[in-house]
């Protein structure tokens, strides 16, 4: 199973970038997705979470600018950023709880981070 994150990039401050992370491999489910972030001497924070059945919830900095969503049918999770703040600046993280048979239990895997910068 691997998580391949895209999307990020250098944008200015109040602008928009949208993530995505698609999981591929031998899937059998994907409960929760989410991403985390992780600036430079700090250390990683979740960002966002969204659960199968769409239960989500958002860090307090980013409520009302980031929207989480998923489309199953893609194994695919986004992370839409809207009015983006220098503090924003980190390497974004995709972390999904994937089952690969019905019997197993989920493990966590993660992507391999794509880099969001804002200027100002």
């Amino acid at each position: 199973v691997q998580l391949q994150a895209s999307g990020g990039g250098l944008v200015q401050a109040g602008g928009s970038l949208r993530l995505s992370c698609a999981a591929s491999g031998s899937i059998f489910s994907i409960n929760v997705m989410a991403w985390y972030r992780q600036a430079p001497g700090k250390q990683r924070e979740l960002v966002a979470v969204i659960t199968s059945d769409t239960r989500i919830n958002y860090a307090d900095s980013v409520k009302g600018r980031f929207t989480i969503s998923r489309d199953n049918a893609k194994n695919t999770v986004y992370l839409q950023m809207n009015s983006l703040k220098l503090e924003d600046t980190a390497v974004y993280y995709c972390n999904a709880d994937i089952k690969t048979k019905l019997r197993l239990p989920p493990q966590h895997y993660w992507g391999q981070g794509t880099q969001v910068t804002v200027s100002s």
